[in-house]
């Protein structure tokens, strides 16, 4: 099981940069599940959960319509069955999995228009 340990900076080093951590810490997104050291260097690992870990960050961060495009290009992804890591019945390695999202964000999700950015 993976622990985690943060320290969140005291009110003496001031008010205002002790509330502006917590407020970090508090969206640090994560996968729920280890790092799966087995696979490492293999192309094996499933990257969903760290996908929509980013996803969970880019809403918190006041880009909604991009996360959305995010959650929607995984979930069409996953649902074309084409491009699938083995986990999910697929034979395609982690990387080709991504690519394919990535590939999706940029020509749209079929439900979500792809994620936009602000200048």
């Amino acid at each position: 099981m993976a622990h985690r340990v943060t320290l969140i900076p005291g009110d003496g080093i001031g008010p205002e940069f002790a509330e502006a951590a917590r407020r970090v810490l508090d969206a640090s997104g994560e996968p729920v599940h280890d790092s799966a050291p087995k696979y490492a260097g293999m192309n094996k690992a499933n990257p969903t959960a760290l996908i929509l870990s980013g996803a969970l960050m880019l809403r918190h961060l006041g880009h909604p319509d991009a996360a959305t495009g995010v959650e929607n290009a995984v979930r069409d992804v996953i649902a074309e069955g084409q491009a699938t890591t083995y986990d999910l019945g697929g034979s395609t390695g982690t990387s080709e999995f991504a690519d394919a999202i990535i590939q999706r964000l940029g020509a749209g999700s079929s439900t979500a228009a792809a994620p936009t950015t602000t200048a």
